[in-house]
């Protein structure tokens, strides 16, 4: 004989209640007694329909996901500014610094020069509307684009609550061997570069990284995931020290071969817009090897 229970629902639980709800039923005894045959269905029946239920609830599940990012994007959620901070006082010496550890110190904050250069980029993001109905302000913690931040900020009306430093993902791409020589020599990073972009600066011992085009590629995807992620149609500057995490960045969004960032190359002050309509149409010369839509891998 098969025991089925049954329980009302919202009754409130305790011992009295329980013995009222709580009621055995024969199947020997029910007018419609139910066949092994005639469960079996009704379980199958069942399964079906969670299994259907299941179905139609995952396109808008993965639709909702936003946690993976991938280069060229298929879409973005928020509004992009790119802002390379101005030159830094190691930039007005001509010397290359680009160890993480000096990042924070004053000869790392901007040159007279460089604090001209922000003021007009603050004015021209101004000029272009960015802050109009609100941004957040994403600058890396090194000393010059912070400072950059500020500026930006306060020439825009934005509450310093509104910037966010980045500790790691906007770093200067580092040069290895390259440091403490002149600038000039940067030419031969992207003459490397352009061969692989796998290729790394020679290594040092005094702790500055030698990163590839590849490693500053990852670091610039995972800050696109943070921020596609956390906010949602939003307005978000990005401030970063150099250019090539902007060159990186940009190359990456428009599906452009990493071997060829440098063309996309970033003055110190310059700002510019994430057009969302370009990042599919990006306009790549007749042979197809310029074109990159599985970067870093773009052999």
């Amino acid at each position: 004989m098969l025991t089925v229970t049954t329980r009302v629902t919202g009754v409130p639980a305790s011992p009295s209640s329980d013995a009222a709800a709580v009621k055995p039923i024969s199947t020997t005894n029910s007018p419609f007694p139910l066949e092994p045959t005639n469960r079996r269905r009704l379980l199958h029946a069942a399964v079906s329909l969670s299994a259907a239920a299941i179905t139609l609830t995952l396109p808008a599940q993965i639709a909702e996901a936003r946690g993976l990012f991938q280069m060229p994007p298929f879409r973005l959620i928020n509004r992009y500014y790119l802002v390379r901070a101005g030159e830094s006082e190691y930039e007005d010496m001509g010397i290359i610094n680009t160890n993480p550890v000096a990042k924070t110190s004053v000869d790392n904050g901007l040159s007279e020069k460089g604090k001209k250069q922000t003021v007009k980029a603050a004015l021209k993001l101004k000029a272009m509307g960015a802050c109009d109905d609100g941004c957040w302000i994403w600058p890396s913690i090194t000393q010059r684009a912070y400072q950059a931040a500020e500026v930006i900020a306060a020439v825009n009306g934005i509450s310093r609550s509104y910037i966010v430093p980045e500790y790691s993902f906007l770093d200067a791409r580092g040069l290895g061997g390259y440091e403490g020589r002149s600038l000039e020599v940067v030419s031969e990073v992207y003459a490397s570069d352009t061969v692989s972009p796998r290729n790394k600066p020679p290594p040092i011992d005094d702790g500055t990284p030698s990163e590839s085009v590849e490693d500053v590629f990852v670091r610039v995807t995972q800050l696109m995931s943070i921020l596609e992620t956390q906010y949602s149609g939003e307005t978000v500057i990005i401030v970063s020290p150099d250019s090539d995490n902007l060159t990186v960045l940009q190359a990456g969004l428009v599906g452009l071969d990493l071997r060829r960032h440098h063309e996309l190359s970033f003055e110190p002050g310059e700002v510019r817009f994430v057009d969302i309509n370009s990042i599919p149409a990006y306009k790549q010369p007749a042979s197809a090897v310029y074109k990159c839509l599985n970067p870093p891998s773009c052999t």
